[in-house]
């Protein structure tokens, strides 16, 4: 089994972590050396395991409790494992999206003797992939005790800064019908995929909205992502699929963006339908122990473009933010790499935070 020493620099416990790998519905491997790690190196903790997920408390009665979550998987390795130290810069596979975080939330189970509030630590799998497999998921429906908490804190990369609340997300499909011919006879069919341009010619002319919620700007936007239609170079199609994407500000419910991703598309002859959506969450920061997370980051603070998983605690009532190190513009790129100054001011941030 892998060793992973938890009191070492958070930095070198980032590299272990990358070195393992752990594709999303691969992660056995690195949830043994996890749970062994957690079981051996740390004191006072209740640690429990769900499928690929490793689960870790305290229970001493602190009278506040902080969750820190953080998934194991990786997108699939793109030549880029093992990892390798460039200077102040560590590259490879996971060192963004999250195994930086997830070093941190270890590296401070195991050296923060006496924090202020009970912990409950959550390294879940299969974030990466769609959200029926997702781990965290699973533990809110089989073990929703675990998710109990005054704050939650997620560690997707956020370049240092905290990132509050989180988009919402929502897919919807447009569909058109047509009649198929040869294309040297054109006008005896009807061609689906010319029926998308009044559909596209909405969506290069969509203005998004910017929303200022509690300090945080959150940016709208709604894009086509997948077009899918044609038979062969010579056939008229008679069938065309658009999807579009719709990222929308946490002040819209799920129903809200989807009326009006429908009101945009109203009078065309396609039909419309959801294909998948979430909430988003409200930023949350004047609850008292995120506000104290705030003012241990020194006061700086931004809203999160994209969908994550502080969605899952807000619906709970739980007060989450995002609070990692990388650039989630580098997230799932070959390059992925990640100065090692930010694991440790993230590292010193949060060990400030959780001893008050």
């Amino acid at each position: 089994m892998t060793f992973l020493d938890l009191h070492a620099d958070p930095i070198d416990l980032t590299a272990a972590l990358v070195d393992i790998p752990s594709v999303s519905r691969d992660e056995s491997v690195i949830a043994d050396a996890v749970e062994s790690a957690l079981r051996e190196q740390t004191a006072g903790f209740e640690v429990i395991r769900s499928g690929n997920a490793v689960l870790a408390r305290t229970s001493r009665g602190l009278g506040s409790r902080a969750l820190l979550a953080g998934h194991l998987d990786t997108v699939p390795i793109a030549d880029n494992v093992p990892s390798r130290r460039v200077g102040d810069t560590l590259h490879g596979c996971g060192t963004v999206d999250m195994k930086s975080g997830d070093a941190v939330f270890l590296h401070l189970a195991a050296t923060v003797a006496e924090p202020t509030q009970d912990l409950t630590l959550i390294f879940y799998d299969c974030e990466e992939i769609a959200a029926e497999y997702n781990g965290l998921g699973r533990i809110e429906r089989e073990l929703p005790d675990w998710l109990r908490a005054d704050v939650a804190i997620l560690g997707e990369p956020s370049g240092g800064y905290i990132e509050a609340g989180c988009q919402g997300t929502l897919r919807a499909r447009l569909t058109a019908s047509g009649t198929r011919a040869h294309s040297a006879r054109a006008w005896l069919g009807d061609n689906a995929i010319h029926k998308l341009g009044p559909a596209l010619a909405r969506l290069s002319e969509y203005s998004a909205r910017s929303v200022d919620i509690d300090g945080c700007v959150y940016r709208e936007g709604l894009s086509a992502v997948r077009v899918n239609g044609g038979v062969a170079g010579n056939v008229v199609p008679d069938y065309v699929e658009l999807d579009v994407n719709f990222r929308f500000a946490p002040d819209r419910s799920v129903a809200q963006a989807t009326d009006h991703v429908s009101e945009l598309f109203d009078g065309l002859d396609l039909d419309f339908a959801i294909t998948d959506s979430a909430p988003g969450a409200l930023p949350g920061l004047s609850a008292p122990a995120a506000a104290a997370l705030v003012e241990a980051a020194g006061g700086e603070f931004r809203a999160k473009y994209g969908w994550t998983d502080v969605s899952r605690f807000a619906a709970l009532g739980i007060p989450a933010v995002n609070y990692g190190p990388g650039d989630p513009n580098l997230a799932h790129k070959p390059e992925e790499q990640v100065p090692v100054a930010q694991i440790s001011h993230v590292a010193d941030v949060l060990r400030a935070y959780l001893t008050g």
